[in-house]
């Protein structure tokens, strides 16, 4: 699914990565604990996450890993973004809980890691 339908779908503000919204994506995967974040392997997934600091972006750019969505109205900072922007990532804000947005990506294909 591209970029751009995930955003339509969990009513999402991009914040960083535009020029990326066509891309496909077929895996997300849901957590605030940054370690199981390190454990994914080879699926580059889209990372869901109510944790919204420096931390959660540097762990995505170890992990190769490059969308990010902010779920529960939690809104990165300007040097996040900046970050983001630094390292090509696309960044979201959505207002749902994880649970819903991860229930709406699945109800729409989206496959999980596990």
């Amino acid at each position: 699914m591209k970029l751009k339908a995930i955003a339509e779908l969990l009513n999402a503000k991009v914040v960083c990565g535009e020029s990326r919204l066509d891309e496909e994506f077929r895996y997300a995967f849901a957590s605030d604990l940054m370690s199981d974040v390190l454990t994914l392997e080879e699926h580059n997934p889209i990372i869901l996450t109510g944790l919204c600091n420096i931390q959660t972006v540097r762990t995505c750019e170890m992990g190769n890993l490059s969308v990010i969505i902010f779920v529960r109205k939690k809104k990165p900072s300007p040097e996040m973004i900046e970050l983001a922007e630094e390292n090509d990532m696309v960044m979201m804000e959505c207002e749902y809980s994880m649970f819903k947005a991860s229930g709406i990506l699945y109800q729409n294909e989206i496959e999980p890691i596990y």
